[in-house]
């Protein structure tokens, strides 16, 4: 049964939003009802959808009553009940609680793992994997760190993602992507195995997370790179260690200024993303039957070269388009996460 009187409070909450709007909120109201208000438009209208099927379903019931309408109720009831299934499963899914963060900027860190020379040139693949999937759709892809090695390959790549349901799509990338293929680097043809670590941080604003400064080790320093990029001869790098955690983060762009800045918000990214992380076991663990970890360091997905494929062990979904998929296309293996996520809540909240 779906829950009538949280329909109505939707309704209700919709409706007292839209005559906010319209008679004119102050203008510090405006954007967070907005934000709300569009939030619930789709919501309302699955709910609208719903109550108008039910209602349909009640007047031919009622017809059945008139011998002369019986066999019409009859057609009519068999169509209605077809497409009650769907609406109700739309409806569930549009109840689903949402993640907060789901509408935030994404901070992506790319980092080399096991395969040494091969693992960094696969982590700038994936870099520019994620650029133009960024691209495709719209977002902005902003480089905020990058140190590489002297084959082209990337050490560590830091880069904000700005645009519509950016975090909601990408979240799902964060864990250990191994790709086996031959290397340019192997004289012998041999298929090679190595890996890359990607995290998708939501961007946290300075009310999300407060940093004492005192917490703060803030050091200068030269940077330093391969190929000239990103290199400057001033002791302008800033390097900042959150001493409670002991979380370090770094920038070497041109500005000492531009660095801290960066690093402030890499840094603020990583400690709500770490909130976020503890408050989400912490259900978890209140959860019976909860299967997996969620945790990033398991490997989620393998990029086979040879076999042109690639395969999402999270939902077993295996693609043989990797060509499409490492120019950026990324949309099919994204939508099929986002189905799998969305059909587990469904499990969660009928159990």
């Amino acid at each position: 049964m779906l829950p009538e009187d949280r329909l109505d409070r939707i309704i209700q909450r919709f409706q007292y939003l839209e005559a906010k709007l319209a008679e004119g909120a102050a203008p510090g109201e405006i954007a967070e009802l907005g934000r709300e208000y569009a939030e619930l438009k789709p919501v309302v209208a699955r709910i609208e959808d719903w109550r108008a099927l039910q209602a349909a379903i009640a007047e031919a019931e009622a017809m059945r009553d008139d011998p002369e309408m019986r066999e019409l109720a009859e057609e009519e009831l068999a169509r209605l009940n077809a497409r009650r299934p769907e609406l109700e499963k739309a409806l569930k899914l549009a109840l689903l609680p949402r993640d907060a963060a789901d509408a935030r900027p994404a901070i992506i860190e790319i980092r080399p793992g096991t395969g040494g020379e091969e693992a960094a040139l696969f982590a700038a693949d994936l870099l520019r994997m994620y650029q133009r999937h960024a691209e495709a759709k719209g977002w902005s892809f902003e480089l905020i760190a990058l140190s590489e090695t002297e084959l082209g390959g990337v050490k560590e790549a830091v880069a904000r993602v700005k645009g519509e349901g950016v975090f909601a799509r990408l979240k799902f990338e964060s864990g250990v992507h191994r790709v086996q293929r031959v290397p340019s680097t192997e004289s012998g043809g041999r298929i090679h195995t190595s890996a890359a670590t990607v995290a998708v941080l939501p961007e946290a604003a300075e009310v999300d997370v407060q940093i004492d400064p005192n917490d703060l080790r803030v050091e200068t320093m030269r940077a330093s790179g391969a190929g000239g990029q990103h290199v400057n001869t001033t002791d302008s790098a800033v390097r900042i260690t959150h001493l409670p955690t002991g979380i370090v983060v770094s920038s070497s762009e041109k500005s000492q200024h531009q660095n801290r800045a960066i690093a402030m918000d890499v840094l603020r990214a990583k400690l709500f993303e770490a909130e976020r992380a503890r408050a989400a076991a912490d259900r978890a663990a209140a959860r019976k039957g909860q299967v997996g970890s969620g945790d990033r360091s398991e490997r989620i997905r393998t990029y086979n070269f040879p076999q042109g494929r690639m395969t999402d062990h999270r939902i077993n979904l295996t693609l043989y388009r990797l060509d499409q998929i490492m120019a950026g296309d990324l949309d099919e293996v994204i939508d099929a996460l986002i189905a799998d996520d969305q059909a587990r809540q469904l499990a969660e909240m009928e159990a």
